[in-house]
């Protein structure tokens, strides 16, 4: 059994005695520097079973390279949601899983992908950047306090065991991880905008290049 499996098994068995932030990613918070040209890196941005928050047929299209585990990611979400309430039905988010923080990070995308099962997937995405803290500490990651906490919040055991090591998940990570290499993202999160490339990493950047997508509809 490898130590993937072994990691799962235990908190199969964890979970069963259940009763019930955070670090920077490895790679600090930047975004690529050439627009998505390329039809082939153009398909890389977004696939059919990426995760969409917010109307998933907006013609503004925010597209984040995302880590569970990233400090800067958890910074930014509340600023992407404060970005969509801002400008309604025109915006959605694409969320590509880039698990850089290594195998703990992979388990939060199966976790997050068990709760898609379960139609709580921005439930638990919230409960778990929430928690962040306590499981991403840095130098110290806690896969077991991470699956509590999603149990605690709502997500079914049971199921989500099997949800976690299922073909249609690893298939999931598999792409995603592809796509992150093709687009060449290096660091999360890596936002793009309608296919354009924040090329310059900060809050009043992305607002901005959101912004003058919504003007163009007008």
């Amino acid at each position: 059994m490898n130590r993937r499996a072994l990691i799962l098994s235990a908190l199969a068995v964890g979970a069963a005695g259940f009763a019930g932030a955070a670090w920077y990613a490895t790679r600090k918070p930047e975004v690529a520097e050439q627009p998505a040209t390329d039809p082939r890196l153009v398909e890389a941005l977004i696939r059919p079973h990426s995760p969409i928050l917010g109307p998933a047929d907006a013609p503004v299209t925010i597209v984040e390279f995302f880590d569970p585990a990233c400090e800067a990611c958890r910074a930014f979400h509340p600023i992407v949601k404060d970005i969509m309430k801002q400008h309604g039905d025109a915006v959605r988010v694409v969320i590509r899983y880039t698990p850089f923080h290594g195998e703990t990070s992979e388990i939060a995308v199966r976790i997050l992908e068990a709760a898609r099962a379960q139609g709580m997937f921005e439930r638990i995405l919230e409960y778990i950047l929430w928690g962040q803290p306590q499981w991403a500490a840095h130098g110290k990651m806690r896969p077991d306090v991470l699956y509590k906490m999603a149990v605690s919040a709502g997500l079914d055991h049971k199921a989500a065991q099997a949800q976690m090591q299922s073909a249609e998940t690893g298939s999931v990570l598999e792409q995603d991880l592809a796509d992150v290499n093709t687009v060449g993202v290096q660091k999360t999160p890596t936002f793009f905008v309608n296919g354009k490339p924040l090329e310059r990493f900060g809050e009043a950047e992305l607002r901005q290049l959101v912004a003058s997508e919504v003007a163009l509809l007008n």
